[in-house]
């Protein structure tokens, strides 16, 4: 029976030992504030495995259908509406010589897949989506009437970033350096995400005192009764 105790107490406190490590391995600052993984936050799904390059040889092919489109689009010279024209065209053309051939080998083609969507998959992504848009209206509301200084300062500086590097280049240009960033940054923030962690959270900290200066000096001057006028 003692010993039976002996144990159970090491067990415990073996479990209360690795559940304050893991806490305070936790407790630092993460990117985005996630919880969980990597791989969870990225949805955990076939696309966070591509993102995460488990399934190389589609994060491979990612890169290579992206720069090939964005050579089509930029570096042709020709308009994306012709290109789109002209591709839909070949694809027609190739059906209707396959069609004819199957037709004069006496073959039978494959019957197209019928699209499926069951009711209440329907209703689910319509519900979901009529809460992203509610929010999105919500936080467009906030920061029009000015409740959330913070959210209108980053919305101001993204817009005015994307201000400037659009006048530098195309949106395909922009649209292919996306998707090779989206390809390439999870997958090294996952193999150094300690030391990434650890560098944004200076940062953060940083920018959380700047901004906490910017409020009080800037922020708190503001009447408090333009904001009561605006909510009535």
């Amino acid at each position: 029976m003692e010993n039976s105790s002996n144990t159970d107490g090491e067990e415990s406190r073996n479990q209360t030992i690795s559940s304050t490590s893991s806490t305070t391995s936790s407790g630092g600052y993460r990117l985005f504030g996630r919880q969980g993984s990597l791989h969870q936050f990225l949805g955990g799904g076939e696309v966070a495995d591509i993102l995460l390059w488990k399934r190389w040889r589609d994060s491979f092919g990612v890169i290579v259908v992206a720069t090939v489109a964005w050579l089509i689009f930029e570096r042709s010279g020709l308009p994306f509406l012709s290109i789109c024209s002209d591709v839909l065209l070949i694809l027609i053309v190739l059906l209707f010589v396959r069609a004819n051939y199957a037709a004069l080998r006496n073959r039978q083609l494959q019957t197209l897949p019928e699209l499926e969507l069951s009711e209440e998959m329907v209703n689910n992504a319509a519900a979901s989506f009529r809460v992203k848009i509610n929010n999105v209206l919500l936080m467009a509301h906030d920061i029009t009437i000015g409740k959330d200084f913070r959210l209108f300062f980053k919305v101001v500086i993204c817009l005015w970033l994307l201000s400037a590097i659009g006048s530098y280049c195309s949106f395909f240009t922009l649209a292919y350096i996306g998707t090779i960033l989206s390809i390439t940054i999870p997958v090294f923030y996952n193999k150094y995400e300690e030391r990434v962690d650890k560098c944004c959270g200076m940062i953060h900290r940083k920018f959380s005192q700047h901004y906490k200066i910017v409020d009080e000096s800037v922020t708190n001057r503001i009447p408090r009764s333009l904001f009561k006028e605006k909510d009535v």
